[in-house]
Parts: C-alpha cells; structure tokens; sequence
C-alpha cells in the first residue's frame, strides 16, 4: 500500500489518547513508507496526524473544499494541498488517491467519509480495506447498531466482515496490509437476506 487516507475529527475530541493515537498514526505511515491522503485541514485529529507523518518525513497529500479553507484552516505546511469544489469531489479525489482508509474518532463528516467508503466497498466499486481505529471503544455503539443491522437482515454476512476493527495503530496497519476483500459476483448472493 502507498497511501492511507485517514477520515477524523476536525476537533481532537475530549481524551489525549484520541490526539496520541492520531500522531502514532502519521508517524507510523512515515516509518512505513507510507503516504497518508487526509481532509487538508491543520486542526483537530486531522491536524495532528498530518503534522506527525511530516514531522517523521512522510509523504502527506490534503484535501479541502474551498469553502472548507478557513473553516477547517486549511493546511499550510503541505508540499501538496489540493483545494477542491465540494465535499463529494475531496472524498472521490481522497478514494482515488488512497489505497486503504481508516477512521478515528470523529463527528458527522467522519462518519459521513467511512460510511460512503464501505458502501462502495459492498457495491463492488473497490476492494480497498477500509478500518475502525477503535480507541476506547470509541465505537462501540456504532459496531452494535452493524451487528443489529446484519441480525435484523440489512446487512449480508460478508458485507459485516467487510470492516476491519483494531483498538491499536500497528494492528490496524497490519490488517489493512493483509487485506483480501471478499469474492462477490453480486452484492446479495443466495442465502444472503
């Protein structure tokens, strides 16, 4: 994998492990070799994995809507900040760019980001891994409302094992680097609900 693209907060939330974890990350794609694609912004989590992959010597490519450059402020210190039209053009640039996602705490636009990614998973659009940095059991609730889904028979069996789940940077990593996306002709198959 050559990139990671990273969905989080575009504040650090209320935890230091929140802000630890975002820096282990940017500095564990540098020592990797791997780049990090990210929403562009110098601010909350985004900011502080982005500063730690380039305090590191990593490769960092931000992306922002022009109506997002002062809100999120827009950041400076990038040798490559694209500066985009709307939220629908970063995720597709931040997809075609990235190799694998992740998500760590966040708000309504990280989930937004994750969501989009792993429905274009399970519709076939890619066969990138997409994962959960699950700090704190951050995600508990979401992982439970899935399990709920897939019970109640929204979810096929091997579209729920499309989300890669880790509470740790390097196992995360690891998995994403192992991935092998589920071998599907059609998006419901028989048996599936």
């Amino acid at each position: 994998m050559r990139r990671i693209c990273l969905f989080c907060g575009a504040s650090s939330g209320r935890s230091p492990i929140f802000n630890e974890a975002a820096a282990e990350f940017g500095r564990a794609l540098a020592s990797r070799g791997q780049g990090l694609v990210f929403g562009g912004g110098r601010v909350g989590l985004m900011g502080v994995a982005a500063d730690a992959a380039l305090a590191a010597g990593g490769d960092v490519i931000g992306v922002i809507p022009r109506a997002l450059c002062d809100l999120e402020v827009a950041h400076t210190g990038l040798d490559d900040l694209r500066v985009v039209e709307s939220m629908h053009e970063r995720k597709q640039l931040m997809h075609n760019l990235s190799d694998g996602f992740v998500a760590l705490p966040g708000g309504h636009g990280t989930l937004d980001e994750v969501f989009e990614t792993i429905t274009w998973a399970q519709l076939g659009y890619h066969t990138k891994p997409v994962g959960l940095l699950n700090l704190e059991g951050f995600f508990d609730p979401l992982l439970a409302m899935l399990d709920r889904s897939h019970e109640e028979g929204f979810i096929p069996p091997r579209m729920r094992e499309l989300w890669l789940v880790e509470a740790r940077v390097p196992a995360l990593l690891e998995r994403l680097e192992n991935y092998q996306a589920p071998v599907a002709a059609r998006w419901l198959g028989p048996g599936d609900p």
